[in-house]
C-alpha cells in the first residue's frame, strides 16, 4: 500500500471526480501524515468576546511562511452574548476571498458553514466562484449549527436542522457538479433539468467536510462526505476516536480495513497554549489547554493512528499571537509541514 498517496475520491452518484487533482484537498489531507490549521482570527483575545481584526492580512501571511497547512473560517452570523464568541466577524467566504488575494498556497476552509440556514443553491454559486477565483484552494466544512438562538432569526425550525441539513446538502451537490441536474427537495426548491449551474468547480466537485456529526450518524457522513472534523478527544480517547471513524467509513463504502484505510479524519477546539511547554494535555470549555512540546507528542500520537490534521484556535492563550505562532513553529509545524 502507497502510504504517501492522498485518500481517495469519495464513492457518490456524480460525475467522475478525481480529489487527487485537488491541491488544497492534498496539501491538509495524506495517508501517513499530519498537517495543523489554525481558526481564524489570528489573533487572541481571551477576555473580550470580539477581534479587532488588526493585522490580520500580515498574521495570515506570517502563518502561511510558519508552515499553518490551512486556516478555517467560522459561520457566526449573530452575537449572541450567552456564547460571548463573534468569530473572525467577517462573512467566512467572503472573508476567504480576500485571504486567498493574499496568500499563495494556503489551503482555505471553513470550520462550518451552518448548512440548514443557508440556501444551497446560493451556496453552491458562491463556492464554486470561489472555488475557481482562488485557483482551487477552498474546502468547505459543513455543520448543522448549535445556537438555537440563531434559527428564529432565518425562520428554520431548531429541531429540523439534521434533516435540512441532509437536504440542503443533497441539493448543493446536484447544483454545484452536475449538468442540468434534476432534484426535488422538501425545503429548497425543485429543478427540472432545464437550467445548470456556473461555474462548475475546478477538479469537478470542491472538497467538503463534516465539522461535528451536524446531526447525522458518521456512516452517514463516511458515505458522502469528503472527511469529518471531531471535537479533539483526550489522549487516551485517540484510538477510540479513530476505530468509530475507521468503521464507520468501511461500514458506509462496503469496504473492510483490508481494502484501505479510512476517509480523512481531523480534529479540533481551542488552544490554551501553556507557557510551560511539557505541560500535559488538560480540557479546557471547547478545547484542551497544553505545552508546544506536549501538543507535538500528542499530535504525534494522533497521526500514528490515522489523524491527518487538526484545526486549532489559540483565541483564548492570554499571548500575544506572533509569540504563539513563532513557537508553534519551532516545537510543532516543521514536525508536521503540508503535503506537498
Amino acid at each position: 500500500m502507497d502510504m504517501s498517496a492522498p485518500f481517495a475520491d469519495a464513492q457518490i452518484a456524480r460525475p467522475h471526480v478525481n480529489l487527487h487533482e485537488h491541491s488544497a484537498y492534498n496539501r491538509i489531507f495524506r495517508r501517513g501524515a499530519l498537517t495543523v490549521g489554525l481558526i481564524l482570527p489570528l489573533e487572541t483575545h481571551p477576555h473580550a468576546p470580539h477581534p479587532t481584526m488588526a493585522d490580520h492580512v500580515r498574521m495570515a501571511q506570517r502563518a502561511e511562511e510558519a508552515g499553518v497547512a490551512a486556516l478555517w473560517a467560522r459561520d457566526i452570523p449573530f452575537y449572541d452574548p450567552r456564547y460571548g464568541d463573534s468569530g473572525q466577524i467577517f462573512e467566512p467566504l467572503i472573508y476567504l476571498g480576500h485571504l486567498a488575494m493574499v496568500t499563495r498556497r494556503i489551503t482555505l476552509g471553513t470550520t462550518g458553514i451552518v448548512l440548514p440556514m443557508r440556501e444551497p443553491l446560493l451556496l453552491a454559486k458562491q463556492v464554486n466562484s470561489l472555488d475557481r477565483l482562488s485557483e482551487g484552494r477552498i474546502v468547505i466544512g459543513m455543520s448543522s449549527g448549535d445556537r438555537p438562538s440563531e434559527y428564529p432569526a432565518f425562520g428554520v425550525d431548531f429541531e429540523t436542522r439534521g434533516e435540512r441539513f441532509r437536504d440542503a446538502y443533497d441539493v448543493y451537490r446536484n447544483a454545484s457538479e452536475v449538468e442540468f441536474p434534476r432534484f426535488e427537495s422538501n425545503h429548497f426548491g425543485q429543478s427540472d433539468g432545464s437550467l445548470t449551474m456556473l461555474p462548475k468547480p475546478l477538479c469537478g466537485r470542491v472538497p467538503t467536510i463534516a465539522v461535528g456529526r451536524s446531526q447525522q450518524s458518521l456512516e452517514w457522513i463516511a458515505s458522502r462526505m469528503d472527511g469529518y472534523l471531531g471535537f479533539v478527544p483526550e489522549p487516551a480517547g485517540l484510538p477510540q476516536f479513530v476505530r468509530e471513524w475507521e468503521e464507520a467509513t468501511h461500514k458506509a463504502n462496503g469496504t473492510t480495513s483490508v481494502d484501505g484505510p479510512a476517509r480523512p479524519l481531523s480534529f479540533g477546539g481551542f488552544l490554551y497554549l501553556h507557557p510551560r511547554r511539557n505541560y500535559p494535555f488538560k480540557r479546557i470549555r471547547g478545547g484542551f489547554a497544553i505545552g508546544s512540546r506536549a501538543l507535538r507528542d500528542f499530535l504525534e500520537q494522533a497521526r500514528e493512528l490515522g489523524v491527518s490534521h487538526v484545526a486549532l484556535n489559540p483565541r483564548v492563550t492570554p499571548r500575544n499571537y506572533a509569540e504563539i505562532l513563532d513557537e508553534l513553529h519551532h516545537d510543532v509545524l516543521t514536525s508536521f509541514p503540508p503535503n506537498t
